[in-house]
């Protein structure tokens, strides 16, 4: 029997909302546990890291037979922060997703599974979000029905990095037209990094939603 850990930073948990209702269930061959604390994880067959927002360290690391990390862009280009939102503020509907080793250096292991996740135009954050998940999942069940019975590849090309995202980077132009900074409103969260813009000494917070037209 193989034991797996789903380890979710307690700063960043809306993945693992997605996680608990997928229900991965024990059987004869894994046993699923979930955590929020690094520091309680150890001799497990695979963890895997997500949504962390903190490199863990080479002791982590060693306490564990595999530790792996999903990252959103066509590695090793896309390296860093924030990809999927960096990728839709260039316009991009089609995101690679990569499941690779987790390494010292941020996103730099060996590659073992890589999918595609399609957002529309229209979609906002939470939409996002949605897919996202679904797509992170669906990397992960791929990975475990091959497990152990599979091979990572090593990174090939030019790596290219996305910075950080700060609150201040979900600033309008208050020049600017609303179709303009579209990509900008849509990937922004209404409640922790909402779309803003400062008119007269004063700053606005734009929060953005959908609703389908009815016919």
């Amino acid at each position: 029997m193989f034991k797996i850990c789903f380890l979710f930073d307690k700063k960043n948990l809306w993945l693992k909302n997605f996680f608990l209702k997928k229900k991965f269930k024990n059987n004869n061959l894994l046993r699923f546990k979930f955590s929020e604390n690094y520091k309680n994880i150890k001799n497990f067959d695979i963890v895997f890291i997500l949504g962390y927002t903190k490199l863990l360290n080479k002791n982590f690391l060693k306490k564990n037979k595999l530790s792996l990390v999903v990252h959103e862009s066509n590695l090793p280009h896309g390296k860093g922060f924030a990809p999927v939102q960096w990728q839709i503020l260039k316009g991009k509907t089609i995101i690679p997703m990569c499941l690779i080793k987790a390494e010292i250096n941020a996103d730099s292991g060996d590659i073992y599974e890589k999918i595609y996740f399609k957002v529309s135009h229209t979609d906002l954050y939470d939409q996002i979000r949605e897919k996202q998940a679904a797509a992170t999942i669906k990397i992960i069940k791929k990975f475990l029905k091959k497990y152990p019975k599979l091979k990572a590849k090593k990174q090939k090309g030019k790596e290219t990095f996305f910075k950080k995202r700060k609150k201040s980077d979900s600033k309008l132009d208050i020049n600017k037209s609303i179709k303009e900074q579209f990509n900008l409103l849509r990937i922004c969260n209404n409640n922790q990094w909402p779309a803003h813009l400062f008119y007269k000494n004063k700053k606005f917070i734009i929060k953005i939603t959908s609703e389908k037209i009815k016919n």
